[in-house]
């Protein structure tokens, strides 16, 4: 079974200094309350930078470099 709180802060840690810290807004929609991350801040313009960027820091990078097959924000975040 996955540690997944020991993951959460393995990614931070390898994370850290690397993403933007985004902040959380509340507001309200529709009668309720809701908080909103602002994940179009980060360099990328999306949250796909944190898992992209986390996947490469946990592993060893092959000579030949990596590849993504996406253009579009996972790209970016690999990039």
């Amino acid at each position: 079974m996955t540690d997944w709180r020991n993951e959460i802060t393995g990614a931070v840690h390898r994370l850290s200094g690397h993403i933007r810290k985004t902040p959380v807004m509340t507001g309200w929609i529709t009668g309720r309350e809701v908080e909103i991350k602002l994940e179009h801040l980060q360099y990328t313009g999306a949250f796909k930078a944190r898992g992209a960027f986390n996947n490469i820091l946990s592993r060893e990078i092959p000579a030949a470099g990596i590849v993504a097959a996406s253009g579009g924000n996972h790209g970016a975040g690999v990039a």
